[in-house]
């Protein structure tokens, strides 16, 4: 699926609309509908410059790639220990723009939940009627009751935490976040990615097949979707990065993880995409390139050693490393199988950035 711009959005009964005066919210049942005030949020970016706006209350919403597990015992002091590689909180990484839309994003997704409060409640009471001998009617009428009411609150709440955000592109713009997506596709058609969560040097190769370097990985996903509890016009590239989720908005990088929301613009973002050779212990993904073979164990000319049984030959494959980094604290690494796709994606990111025009201060 290609890149397009919704023009409406609907969060529950409520339908927000774009048009060239800005963003329209009307909200109603069949038959009916009438004005109202939700917050929904407006950014234009174009040759007018990037600046924000707000409809504010009114006076008066294939099969999974399995991991490899290695058993093999590797005696200690044979690598360095590994360092962390993570960034700051995301709450921590912001940029002075666009300050009031991240406020409401962090202040809408610290609220809390009512709604299975009011599911609890409703089962409770349920439950008391019937060791109070209630007739089936007042049992099937607080059912019924506690449904409605768990509906309604659950309604309630999406309405409340929800950030509604409408992009407005002149054609430059446009063409160039096209361009930021299509690439990010490619990076996602990857059949395996890990995020980088440590790495260290080896002292004694012998057990480690060779390597240089020796990394702790895990299995991650890079996809289109939205961040929770945003609704808006366009399509984003997701990738998550352990115990955080990079989503690649037009304007910057919406940074989630449970403690709040952070941001990071193109012109502060970083990225660093190397082809770096792997050697696969694992299932090797199809789409892996293989540039070479070595052995789980070996000797100090770089052939087997055959004090250990067992010695897998392994395959050394060349896949794609993104590095990104920002003097805010961003600093995450991924690796995809997929060789060639990142220098795209960079390259995609390098010229959204450029043609970004300054934020306007009203």
């Amino acid at each position: 699926m290609g890149f397009y711009i919704r023009k409406s959005i609907r969060v529950g009964l409520f339908r927000f609309n774009l048009s060239q005066q800005g963003v329209g919210v009307s909200v109603g049942l069949k038959g009916l509908r009438i004005g109202t005030g939700p917050r929904g949020n407006y950014v234009h970016i174009g040759r007018g410059g990037l600046y924000y706006r707000a409809t504010l209350p009114s006076a008066n919403g294939n099969q999974p790639f399995l991991p490899h597990i290695d058993t093999t015992v590797i005696p200690e002091g044979t690598h360095a220990p590994l360092v962390e590689i993570e960034s700051a909180a995301a709450s921590k990484i912001v940029d002075s723009s666009s300050r009031d839309l991240l406020n409401e994003m962090n202040m809408k997704q610290a609220r809390w939940r009512i709604w299975p409060w009011v599911g609890v409640l409703g089962l409770l009471t349920v439950f008391l009627g019937l060791r109070s001998g209630w007739s089936n009617s007042a049992l099937w009428s607080a059912l019924v009751i506690g449904s409605i009411l768990t509906i309604a609150f659950a309604a309630r709440d999406a309405m409340a935490k929800t950030v509604v955000l409408f992009y407005d592109f002149d054609a430059e713009m446009e063409k160039a976040y096209e361009a930021l997506h299509s690439s990010g596709q490619q990076v996602s058609t990857a059949v395996a990615a890990w995020h980088i969560e440590a790495e260290g040097a080896v002292h004694d190769r012998k057990y480690h097949a060779g390597a240089s370097n020796l990394v702790r990985r895990k299995k991650t996903t890079i996809s289109r979707s939205s961040p929770p509890y945003v609704k808006t016009n366009i399509e984003t590239i997701s990738m998550v990065v352990g115990r955080q989720t990079l989503h690649f908005f037009p304007d910057r990088v919406l940074i989630y993880d449970e403690k709040g929301v952070g941001a990071v613009s193109y012109g502060e973002l970083q990225l660093q995409v190397n082809a770096k050779q792997f050697i696969e212990s694992g299932p090797l993904p199809r789409d892996a390139t293989v540039v070479d073979r070595t052995w789980q164990f070996v000797n100090k000319k770089g052939g087997p050693d055959r004090r250990f049984k067992n010695n897998r030959e392994l395959p050394v494959c060349l896949y794609d490393e993104l590095k990104f980094s920002s003097v805010t604290g961003l600093n995450e690494v991924v690796q995809i199988s997929r060789n060639g796709v990142g220098d795209t994606f960079a390259r995609a990111i390098f010229d959204l950035a450029r043609v970004m025009p300054s934020e306007r201060v009203s």
